[in-house]
């Protein structure tokens, strides 16, 4: 029934999509809508819950597909080219929207600093697919949609660790202690970064050569050779597929052409799948368990927390002030974060549920906050006397 449902929703999602690119229609929102309207406490024709192996399953494939294709998009050469603006929002941006989220979840919710720090790591990452007539619109300035799309690809990745780590701490693991969860990261950027280049030298010596036909699975049998050895041998899967992306783009442009559009496609679905299981899970009577206190946050989350980080972090980086309210704006919470949920909800700590009750309703009130302004925040920039132009470093 999953696999029906699914089919019609992105079949559905096809025909309206270029509605969609000139409305504030919204495919994300289509999915997250599917899944609310199908869950068992609506119709019920989706028998989902948190536990259901689909939904761990599901979710882990699609944020490693995701991870791997983000990681693509963000090879060393790229950023060394535009690196100052999606260094300033990744460099200050992204821990001080994790600091300012957690003292909101602290205070306001009353979390320990535990599940605080825990939270705000899960809301940290930002998600492009939500802001995306922004970001594919070429009338906003190619500065500004190159910050958000290296930001988007980068900051997944970089609160994977954090997350582990305080949700380790947040359980009362041992396992930073023994150091089991520090050798799990380091073996999953290990793998990542080991298979990939050794496939790419392979293919460059004079003993083996991909055909045309076969040269988009070439990143296929390496993404699925790094899965297989991330989970034989226990590395941290996501990770390890952040940093294969990172390798490949930045060891093998001809293997990252040959597989990046069809690697969109896959990820894309995945997400979307991954999107409709989730809004399955929630209901009315689940956003009705949510606190008071809760709703505040969350508004507090999406309102202040970020637009005071990339506040600070834009201090003299000579960005308009426009394109700043836009990057302050546009840090929609997707679908890493709903992940990250899901792993928390699953991990058994004893705040997994206020957890996952509080990341989940950040992330509705984000999607249909951000789908739905991206179209009309672009259009403003359509008739602003703005010259774009490309992010260029900083002189040494």
């Amino acid at each position: 029934m999953l696999l029906l449902c699914f089919a019609v929703a992105l079949l559905v999602a096809v025909l309206v999509s270029s509605l969609a690119n000139r409305t504030i229609l919204s495919t994300a929102v289509l999915f997250l809508v599917a899944g609310f309207v199908l869950g068992p406490e609506s119709t019920g024709v989706l028998d989902l819950q948190p536990d259901s192996p689909v939904v761990s399953i599901l979710a882990e494939l699609a944020l490693f597909a995701v991870l791997f294709t983000d990681g693509m998009r963000v090879g060393w050469t790229d950023l060394r080219s535009a690196w100052r603006l999606p260094g300033r929002a990744l460099g200050w941006g992204l821990p001080l929207t994790l600091g300012l989220t957690s003292l909101a979840a602290h205070y306001i919710v009353g979390l320990d600093w535990p599940a605080s720090l825990l939270i705000g790591a899960i809301l940290a990452p930002t998600d492009p697919v939500f802001a995306s007539a922004l970001v594919g619109n070429d009338k906003v300035p190619a500065r500004l949609r190159h910050l958000l799309n290296v930001e988007s690809g980068v900051n997944d990745g970089l609160a994977l660790p954090f997350v582990m780590v305080f949700l380790a701490v947040a359980a009362g693991s041992d396992d930073l202690h023994g150091g089991e969860l520090a050798t799990e990261l380091a073996l999953g950027i290990v793998i990542g970064v080991a298979v990939p280049w050794i496939a790419i030298r392979l293919e460059r010596t004079r003993f083996f050569s991909a055909s045309t036909q076969y040269e988009p699975l070439n990143a296929v049998a390496i993404v699925v050779l790094v899965l297989a050895l991330g989970q034989t041998l226990h590395g941290n899967l996501f990770l390890a597929a952040f940093a294969a992306g990172i390798t490949v783009a930045t060891f093998g442009p001809a293997q990252r052409k040959a597989f990046e559009h069809f690697g969109e496609l896959i990820s894309e679905s995945l997400k979307l799948a991954a999107l409709l299981v989730f809004g399955a899970l929630i209901s009315l009577e689940f956003l009705s368990e949510i606190s008071w206190q809760g709703w505040v946050f969350a508004v507090i989350a999406l309102l202040v927390a970020r637009p005071a980080a990339l506040a600070v972090s834009f201090l003299g980086s000579g960005l308009g002030l426009r394109e700043q309210v836009a990057a302050m704006w546009f840090g929609p919470k997707g679908f890493a974060s709903v992940v990250y949920g899901l792993i928390v909800l699953e991990s058994g700590i004893p705040v997994a549920d206020e957890v996952f009750h509080l990341v989940a309703l950040t992330i509705v009130l984000s999607i249909v906050a951000h789908s739905s302004t991206d179209v009309l925040v672009a259009r403003s920039f359509e008739n602003a006397d703005l010259t774009p132009a490309p992010d260029r470093p900083s002189p040494r």
